[in-house]
């Protein structure tokens, strides 16, 4: 019961989604023996997410409630071109309002924010996500407005419904559209999915092995912490800021993989068969550790860390802004995250750092004529985007001015000032 225990101190969000699965894997053997009918396979996955919001959230989870209901009226009612407005506003407008009040409750009456509340504000952020795309479905026109026509009301609202609360992704990522959702669930009993018990497997492993390693790092640097304040050797002092950021992003990545687990055991995310390495469920992924960190801009850093919540924003902004594309992303995703002083901090110097990043590319690529040049080019870009996200991650995760402390005095903040620097060098 040890290890049972200390995951629930440690990580109570990713216990709630391990405790989630063997309810997946009862969908997919359900479905798959054509037990469940269409309607009860919407009704099995809505049901789901509200007995999970209701266990995990307790009373706030009428936030995802209140929002879920909004949404589908304003489908049924709205035209299509008029949905996404509408929809971002309200449901915008309804998550800032649950930030501010956090944020009251935290630097005004230094109050402790109620667990629960921090859950339903973080599950009414994935919300948005899943919401706005389906408004954006309809605005640009595609299946959802075919099926806001059907006579039988009962198919416009299900399906909607189960889509905004489904427990695979209730709690965590990765997005998936609207017409994927539909496609798995019509089609589960036609052509299932192969068995997701190995994959599913192997995701727990690594999900296991992730928070060992993120917990053998924590102990390590929580026992020279006490060093930070009497060393004047800055080497070591950022070597200790660098190992903080990769804890933090550890955090995410085990996330990110018992989400996949999650969506994969109900039958989620498979993408065919290949022929020497059997099936591929990598179909819903927001990103793998090795890929990312081996980054060598922060560009494509940027492109490989969250990876649905990336498409998103670069649907939802990026693409839809002329002025000043990537600074309103950016600026979009500070509003999105809560508006803390950190995060403001965090996400600019993220949106600089990218900006530099295509510059110094563009400057040094028709230089990079040898081997050399090209390895020594990579490295250096390594180097680079690892200091750079680690004052990011940092900025963004402690989200006070005490983050900003920490990178002044270990001098880890110089990285993201020189990429800035870079901006009017170019």
């Amino acid at each position: 019961m040890e290890p049972i225990q200390w995951l629930c101190e440690q990580h109570p969000l990713l216990t709630y989604q391990c405790f989630s699965v063997p309810f997946a894997f009862l969908f997919y053997v359900l479905a798959k023996q054509g037990c469940l009918s269409l309607t009860y396979r919407y009704l099995f996955l809505a049901s789901g997410g509200c007995i999970l919001a209701v266990v995990t959230m307790g009373v706030y989870s009428l936030l995802l409630l209140v929002s879920t209901v909004i949404f589908v009226l304003l489908v049924c009612s709205l035209s299509p071109d008029r949905v996404h407005p509408w929809v971002f506003g309200l449901q915008m407008g309804w998550q800032t309002f649950w930030h501010l009040l956090i944020q009251y409750r935290e630097y005004y009456l230094n109050e402790p924010t109620d667990s629960r509340l921090l859950l339903s504000v973080s599950s009414l952020m994935l919300l948005t996500q899943r919401v706005t795309s389906v408004s954006m479905d309809l605005q640009e026109g595609g299946r959802v407005t075919l099926m806001t026509q059907s006579q039988a009301k009962c198919r416009v609202f299900l399906p909607l419904i189960s889509y905004a609360l489904h427990f695979t992704a209730l709690l965590g990522g990765p997005l998936s559209s609207f017409d994927q959702f539909v496609y798995f669930v019509e089609q589960i009993t036609i052509s299932p999915p192969p068995q997701p018990l190995s994959v599913v497997s192997y995701k727990v492993f690594q999900v296991l092995s992730l928070e060992w390693a993120r917990n053998y790092l924590t102990h390590l640097l929580r026992d020279n912490a006490s060093s930070l304040s009497v060393s004047n050797n800055v080497l070591t002092d950022v070597l200790w800021v660098w190992g903080l950021a990769v804890v933090l992003r550890i955090r995410y990545y085990s996330h990110w993989r018992i989400s996949e687990c999650l969506n994969n055991a109900a039958g989620l995310g498979f993408r065919g068969m290949v022929r020497e390495d059997g099936p591929n469920w990598s179909g819903l992924s927001d990103g793998d550790l090795w890929t990312t960190e081996m980054s060598c801009q922060v560009s494509e850093f940027a492109r490989r860390w969250n990876g649905t919540t990336a498409t998103w924003l670069r649907r939802l902004v990026f693409q839809r802004c002329k002025t000043a594309p990537l600074v309103m992303t950016f600026g979009f995703s500070i509003w999105w995250h809560g508006l803390h002083m950190g995060q403001f901090v965090g996400f600019l110097v993220w949106a600089a750092a990218v900006r530099a990043d295509y510059q110094i590319h563009k400057y040094l690529k028709p230089k990079l004529t040898s081997t050399r040049r090209r390895l020594v080019h990579t490295c250096l870009g390594w180097l680079n985007t690892q200091m750079v996200m680690a004052c990011v991650v940092i900025a963004i995760e402690l989200r006070s001015t005490s983050s900003l402390r920490i990178l002044g005095l270990t001098y880890t903040g110089v990285f993201p000032l020189l990429n800035v620097l870079f901006i009017f060098i170019l």
